[in-house]
């Protein structure tokens, strides 16, 4: 699939199944192909596993960075793309409607925005703010005839701010300001997760976490898709962390069997 506009028909009807949509967040274009082939039907970027393979932290990446990796991941696989654009590298409604209509230039099928404001001192954007912010993306990202799916994020509980209450009044001021997808990333608890879903009609992600719920449990909570955010990314570099100790301290390659399991899936996903 090639054209922009069925990409994007796709990856908002892949919301509407009775399974949620497994979104794998790949960093590379090697890594969007692989995923691909192992048969995921939509991959997003993520801000953190693309920072890291520039050898930076999380946030230090330029919007035009992230577009150009976007863009490249969307010229490797046939997949839907959505890209995570943080806070749409802009305070201002109108930076946030520029960076959004370069996303759609760039052949995404979806983007997010976030309500961070990148300030550890002062991390969430007040309501008002953040709900004029998301209207400006939305308004951009649905009114011509290539559109993006639009994922509205509350960055609370990532920061610190454990208050439900203030999370959910944000996601559905986020819906009502034309969000498609809605998100609330730090979540784990069933019993907040499922009132989140019950708050708000538009399909809700939830980032996958170990203490959280399966998939099959988030199914019936009623979850529409389930993200790994830099997840994936990480365990790359952990596999070669371990890899490269073992050689370092002990002299030994017994890596070198899940060396073959890769080089198999490599051959099988760029072959």
């Amino acid at each position: 699939m090639t054209n922009q506009a069925e990409k994007y028909e796709l990856f908002l009807e892949l919301h509407r199944g009775r399974r949620p949509l497994l979104l794998p967040n790949a960093w590379d274009a090697g890594s969007a192909k692989l995923l691909q082939s192992l048969g995921f039907e939509a991959v997003a970027t993520t801000s953190s596993g693309h920072a890291a393979t520039l050898g930076r932290l999380d946030g230090a990446v330029t919007r035009e960075e992230a577009l150009e990796h976007a863009a490249s991941l969307v010229a490797a696989t046939d997949l839907p793309v959505s890209a995570d654009l943080e806070n749409c590298f802009a305070d201002d409604p109108g930076g946030v409607a520029e960076t959004v209509a370069l996303a759609i230039e760039s052949g995404l099928a979806g983007c997010s925005i976030e309500d961070f404001t990148g300030n550890e001192h002062d991390p969430i954007y007040d309501r008002e703010s953040a709900r004029a912010r998301v209207a400006a993306a939305a308004e951009v990202a649905h009114r011509g005839r290539a559109r993006l799916v639009l994922t509205a994020r509350s960055e609370n509980h990532l920061h610190g701010r454990e208050d439900l209450e203030d999370t959910i009044a944000r996601l559905k001021a986020y819906e009502e300001a034309g969000a498609d997808v809605l998100y609330a990333p730090g979540l784990a608890d069933p019993r907040d997760i499922e009132r989140v879903v019950q708050a708000v009609s538009k399909p809700v992600n939830v980032l996958a976490r170990p203490d959280g719920p399966s998939v099959n449990e988030l199914e019936g909570l009623g979850v529409s898709r389930v993200s790994v955010g830099g997840a994936f990314a990480f365990t790359a570099l952990g596999a070669l962390v371990e890899a490269a100790s073992e050689l370092l301290e002990r002299g030994t390659y017994s890596f070198l069997d899940r060396s073959a399991l890769g080089a198999r899936a490599a051959r099988d996903a760029f072959g």
